[in-house]
């Protein structure tokens, strides 16, 4: 019984919105709707705007996760698998965008985007995006790397391994896991972001949070939940994918030597 009313508090907001985007009027005190229709979805998807902002909030949330975790990788490793003095104020100098306010933050990466000619472009708002995925990412793979044998990598540097075989058959076989966690939590957080996006891109560049969010103004409850139900569809299947991948645990590195 437990389990239900659980499963019915996670389901029933989907289950609204999915109700709302396939009615053609929902009006109070009607239960349900009294006509359900797919057109809300079928003009959505062949409208060009609206599949040009899918594409480009897909394009930007992958560049920005694989970006984040070539950036992230060295500092996560120095900091998870060393020990130095000034270890807690790096920490302090990663999480500090996360501590501001996002709208100062937004409004600086505005400004430097405006003097350096980024305004509106894509570069501008995946730089944008990195900086608030950055510190999730260091974070997460930091935890991988305090837990992180390098011994593997020894025995195999002995055994005559080249730096670049024990880099892919080796590191990142076994930080596979951890390195698909860090690229989830880059990719929803560059997905989801609406406001640097809008501040930096300066209304040139529409993604699906704001259309989405441009749509919340126009008032059209149908409108509404179906951009919202293509606005949840991508994050629930990288998140399905990814938690396949974790669930068949990949362990052994012998098969790769």
């Amino acid at each position: 019984m437990k389990k239900l009313l659980i499963w019915i508090a996670l389901l029933a907001p989907l289950l609204t919105l999915g109700l709302f985007a396939l009615s053609k009027g929902w009006f109070y005190p009607e239960p349900f709707p009294a006509q359900l229709t797919p057109e809300a979805f079928s003009r959505l998807i062949s409208d060009t705007r609206t599949l040009k902002a899918i594409i480009d909030s897909l394009l930007l949330a992958v560049l920005v996760s694989l970006l984040s975790l070539i950036i992230g990788y060295p500092a996560a490793r120095a900091i998870g698998t060393q020990d130095f003095p000034a270890k807690k104020y790096v920490w302090l100098a990663i999480f500090l965008p996360t501590v501001v306010p996002p709208l100062a933050i937004g409004m600086g990466m505005s400004i430097l985007a405006l003097q350096t000619g980024l305004s509106g472009t894509p570069f501008g708002i995946i730089l944008a995006h990195i900086v608030p995925t950055l510190p999730y990412t260091v974070f997460t793979l930091a935890g991988v790397f305090a837990r992180y044998d390098e011994n593997y990598e020894y025995q195999a540097l002995a055994l005559g391994a080249s730096p670049t075989r024990i880099f892919f058959a080796i590191t990142l076989h076994l930080l596979a896991p951890g390195l698909a966690v860090a690229g989830l939590f880059a990719f929803l957080i560059s997905w989801s972001q609406y406001l640097l996006t809008l501040l930096v891109g300066g209304g040139r560049v529409l993604t699906l949070p704001v259309l989405l969010f441009s749509a919340v103004s126009g008032g059209n409850p149908t409108t509404i939940s179906a951009l919202s139900l293509l606005f949840l569809a991508p994050p629930v299947l990288i998140i399905a994918a990814t938690a396949r991948f974790l669930g068949e645990n990949p362990n052994s590195v012998h098969e790769r030597i």
